[in-house]
């Protein structure tokens, strides 16, 4: 029986042992998750985040990057379907255009130098004002008539 207990005494020790070691891995785990989220945080600090990182690999929106890059010019909606292998279908369009238009709004990746036409925010592409930046001169005034004449509404 002794030989039993001192078998039974090392198993415990072996397992209180290993025990101990995985708390011990668990610790190491978490302080390398924390170094790597302090290396995110560092490498997130110069606010300019590459245009491959941001869009998914394979989906509509980097394809038409790619797209866009390989002309290097601004492109119609209706070319970058046809280069995508896309239907011009309107579905197609309505929401590539509004994929595009997302990136655009946030001044992120694309541009809209002219409409339903895309470009690139690092090839320069510029995007055109879509409201003029002064009211025209008659804006207001009510159009002015002869007695004779009726104004229709």
């Amino acid at each position: 029986m002794s030989e039993r207990k001192a078998v039974e005494d090392r198993l415990r020790k072996k397992e209180q042992e290993i025990n101990a070691l995985e708390e011990k891995i668990k610790a190491a785990k978490v302080y390398v998750q924390a170094l790597r989220d302090i290396l995110k945080l560092l490498d997130g600090g110069d606010n300019s985040p590459k245009s491959e990182s941001i869009l998914k690999s394979g989906s509509a929106v980097a394809q038409a990057r790619d797209v866009i890059l390989e002309k290097g010019v601004p492109v119609h909606i209706n070319e970058i379907l046809d280069a995508l292998g896309k239907g011009d279908t309107r579905e197609a369009k309505a929401s590539l255009t509004s994929s595009l238009a997302a990136y655009v709004r946030r001044g992120e990746i694309f541009t809209r130098p002219a409409p339903n036409t895309f470009g690139l925010v690092e090839l320069g592409h510029t995007t055109a004002d879509s409201a003029p930046s002064e009211p025209p001169t008659n804006f207001g005034q009510t159009p002015i008539a002869d007695d004779d004449e009726e104004i229709p509404f």
